[in-house]
């Protein structure tokens, strides 16, 4: 398998990723990697006189974007969203996703929701023949359902282990836990994504279905396009 982004390989991606923004847009930040190398690009060219706002995913990427001087509005002030540029953690031939290795899954599908497009910048190591094929799906939970969402997954055929930071449960932005599943490939990933969203107390799963529309590649020095058909 090929190897994770370097920081020089995420920085080149990034700036292939800048030809995407215009001037006056709102603009959807991610989280990860290779979504905070593109908010320091974007930085660069808010600093260099583009002019644009953005919506974080997290409070890590708003934190890095203020630091910036990336302007930022909420998703009260702006309920429609131009482009939002984010990674993901597998991604299929068909352009879905598996996301929320780094736990912002809930926030970036609804920014994602938002947006009239989503552009998914990463590594060939990314590129999977079937959601799943990594072997782990991210679940926000609410803490006060965990228990039985635990129960319910594994009988569902997910088990899963509740994710820890520094020997404690970790914490979404949101509040609530992630509990990773354990998955193998998965040949309905909407069905999964519905049946799995339909257990009371989850908040959402990290199956990105329907939702991207270009995904760019960094393969071997260079940027290849992965686009949805049209209709």
């Amino acid at each position: 398998m090929p190897s994770r982004l370097s920081e020089s390989d995420s920085a080149a991606l990034a700036s292939h990723a800048l030809s995407y923004v215009r001037p006056g847009q709102v603009i959807g930040l991610g989280s990860g990697q290779a979504a905070w190398a593109f908010v320091h690009e974007l930085g660069r060219a808010v600093q260099a006189g583009l002019r644009v706002t953005a919506v974080p995913t997290s409070e890590a990427t708003a934190t890095l974007a203020r630091r910036l001087g990336i302007p930022l509005v909420s998703l009260d002030d702006a309920p429609s969203i131009d482009v939002t540029l984010d990674g993901a953690d597998e991604v299929d031939a068909r352009l879905d996703l598996i996301k929320g290795y780094g736990g912002a899954l809930v926030r970036e599908k609804i920014v994602a929701a938002a947006s009239r497009r989503l552009v998914i910048l990463v590594g060939r190591e990314k590129i999977v023949p079937m959601l799943g094929t990594r072997g782990r799906l991210p679940i926000e939970v609410v803490p006060f359902g965990a228990g039985f969402c635990r129960r319910r997954l594994a009988a569902e055929g997910y088990p899963p282990v509740v994710r820890t930071d520094g020997g404690t449960p970790a914490v979404s932005d949101n509040g609530n836990l992630i509990l990773d599943c354990t998955v193998h490939r998965i040949a309905d990933a909407a069905g999964v994504d519905e049946k799995l969203r339909a257990i009371p107390g989850v908040v959402g799963t990290g199956l990105f279905v329907g939702m991207a529309h270009t995904v760019l590649v960094w393969d071997e020095g260079r940027v290849t396009t992965m686009s949805r058909p049209e209709g």
